[in-house]
């Protein structure tokens, strides 16, 4: 299927549906905000929850991906598990589920994730991946403990063109349950944006798939920060299917996992810290599965570098802020 024929706005509204139809059942508050929109409340005042982080994750992926929450034994203390999996890994990981649009105004910032991106196109990344999208709605999902601002509303109604009754926002606090398992279920889209960083030829990623172990909710935002990108970074697995040299792709492998970053051995909250809470002063190289398995669709061989590093998810996921 060519990927023009691919709408994440319209495959993400029967998901978005859902969590309309049964926020009920689904522990969500539906409600309107400012200019009219639609806000979904998954964490603020509603209690949200394991289904709603789920389908949130779907969302996000425009409808082209496959999240499922199962028990896991390979963390003896932790359980649960977000499995995540696509065929169209650059439209629903780049495309749709990357938090890239930064939607700001004075004391409210977000980074949106959702259909909604690839409308707007505000990011430069969309003319790399020459994606454009359409709809009568805007699905937004925002990782953020407060309903955006007239001014927010205001902005992407203009970017996207359409009126501001069209806008539906999804928030999910990160300090929550459906946050945290949104958040983890970027596990393939983390390893996706490290090939890109990596400046991998994206039309070469024919599917990707991936787990990350779901951390214990936070009670504060730092806390949750810090153990939902440790479970990506040292209890993430992503497996890729790629066309390529081997060569190439043996020296692509050793380069994509976390432990390539000369930041990578503390758990997420302490690298944090040791930089002043400047996100961006941390070393990029970090922000990667732990471990990745690279296979060449031309020649079948397999690619395996990194690790599952349990010490550290043990040490972060029992984290707490003093």
């Amino acid at each position: 299927m060519n990927k023009s024929d691919l709408s994440v706005t319209n495959l993400a509204k029967k998901i978005v549906d859902n969590l309309i139809n049964n926020a009920k059942e689904l522990n969500l508050i539906i409600k309107k905000g400012p200019l009219n929109c639609t806000i979904i409340d998954a964490g603020i005042e509603a209690k949200g929850g394991k289904e709603a982080g789920k389908l949130i994750a779907e969302i996000c992926m425009g409808g082209l991906g496959n999240v499922i929450l199962e028990k896991t034994s390979k963390f003896s203390n932790w359980p649960l598990e977000t499995k995540v999996s696509t065929k169209h890994p650059v439209i629903s990981c780049l495309g749709s589920q990357y938090a890239g649009w930064n939607l700001s105004y004075k004391n409210f910032y977000a980074l949106a994730s959702g259909p909604g991106r690839a409308i707007a196109r505000r990011e430069e990344l969309f003319k790399e991946i020459k994606y454009k999208d359409k709809g009568e709605k805007i699905y937004l999902v925002l990782e953020v403990d407060k309903i955006p601002p007239e001014e927010i509303v205001k902005k992407v109604s203009n970017d996207c063109n359409t009126l501001t009754n069209s806008l539906v926002f999804i928030l999910t606090p990160t300090q929550s349950i459906a946050g945290t398992i949104q958040v983890v279920s970027r596990v393939s889209e983390v390893g996706l944006h490290k090939l890109h960083t990596l400046k991998f030829p994206l039309e070469n990623i024919i599917d990707v798939k991936g787990s990350a172990p779901i951390p214990p909710i936070a009670k504060d935002f730092i806390t949750a920060m810090g153990r939902t990108n440790d479970a990506i970074l040292y209890g993430g697995e992503v497996h890729l299917n790629v066309k390529g040299k081997d060569d190439e792709l043996e020296n692509l492998a050793k380069n994509l996992p976390s432990s390539s970053s000369k930041d990578y051995g503390k758990p997420f909250a302490d690298i944090f810290n040791d930089y002043k809470g400047d996100f961006y002063s941390i070393d990029p190289n970090l922000f990667s599965p732990g471990k990745v398995t690279v296979r060449s669709i031309d020649t079948g061989k397999i690619f395996e570098e990194g690790k599952i590093n349990s010490d550290l998810i043990n040490r972060s996921f029992r984290y707490e802020k003093n």
